[in-house]
């Protein structure tokens, strides 16, 4: 595993803020909002607290105010006018934010206390299509730019996908409403990207349906075991990056061939299922753009 960052590059600061390198260097240059280290060969090197204070000062830019007053502002000022903003706008943009403060300096407190505040005017619905869909979005860009670490994701995917086992369990607690069809909920073989599925799996049970959830990793075969248990299944499998664009094909093919019999389907989601042929897709399976539209199916 990567190590840990606790100092950024500027091209760091452009990804997690969305400010442009070259805005930045002109912020720090004309108004002395942030105090780089240099290396030895005069790199610009900046700290936890530079980013903390940039995330600030993006928001309150987004809200109209301008650089030249925000520089006059001490972090405390600046710190209170962010809070000021969100009590009484309640910004998408400052719960991300704080989320990935979170995530950057291991702050499970920062975390909690960040989802209590967006669940005191959002339901739990809200707060995972609005925030932290994006928030994931984003960090999957992170990631691949290096600006984030292994340790970060896991850390922060780790408290989301809590945040969803405890609200699944209230959910799933509640007597079904529809018991014509069961949804048997999966990843392929080698596929470990789980919190699509974990949401569609709490959505399905708040709306009073049955699902049996098998989680990551599983063998095809193993699908073929819950037609000796279950009528009318319909299996959906979450394809993020496993089976990859060379293997999908032939993946769906064994799939439909294990699974589709009698009443039973197969719904397929997720980025890779933009490799499969529409020659291989049975009329039985469904393949969908984006968890809305799943949804929008039942």
């Amino acid at each position: 595993m990567n190590s840990v960052k606790n100092t950024f590059s500027i091209k760091d600061l452009e990804n997690l803020s969305g400010i442009k390198a070259h805005t930045i260097r002109i912020w720090e240059k004309r108004y002395n909002v942030f105090e780089p280290t240099r290396t030895d060969t005069n790199i610009r090197l900046y700290d936890i607290k530079a980013l903390q204070k940039l995330l600030n000062i993006t928001l309150l830019h987004d809200y109209g105010y301008k650089i030249s007053k925000i520089s006059k502002l001490s972090d405390e000022e600046i710190k209170a006018k962010v809070r000021g903003i969100v009590s009484e706008k309640s910004a998408k943009h400052h719960a991300i934010s704080s989320f990935k403060m979170a995530m950057m300096n291991f702050d499970q407190k920062l975390f909690f206390e960040t989802y209590d505040e967006l669940l005191s005017e959002k339901n739990f619905n809200e707060v995972f299509f609005e925030v932290f869909i994006p928030l994931m979005e984003e960090l999957g860009e992170l990631w691949q730019s290096d600006t984030i670490t292994p340790a970060h994701e896991h850390f922060i995917s780790y408290l989301i996908k809590l945040k969803l086992l405890i609200n699944t369990e209230e959910v799933i607690k509640k007597p079904a409403l529809f018991d014509d069809k069961t949804f048997v909920l999966f990843l392929p073989l080698n596929e470990i990207h789980e919190l699509g599925l974990m949401y569609l799996n709490y959505e399905l049970n708040f709306r009073g349906y049955s699902t049996v959830y098998l989680g990551e990793s599983v063998p095809v075969e193993n699908l073929a075991d819950l037609k000796k248990y279950f009528n009318n299944i319909v299996c959906i499998g979450y394809i993020t990056v496993e089976p990859d664009k060379e293997h999908v094909n032939d993946y769906v093919q064994t799939l439909q061939n294990t699974v589709l019999e009698d009443a039973n389907e197969v719904w397929l989601i997720g980025r890779m299922t933009e490799n499969i042929s529409p020659r291989v897709v049975n009329p039985k399976t469904k393949i969908f753009k984006s968890i809305t539209e799943l949804l929008g199916e039942l």
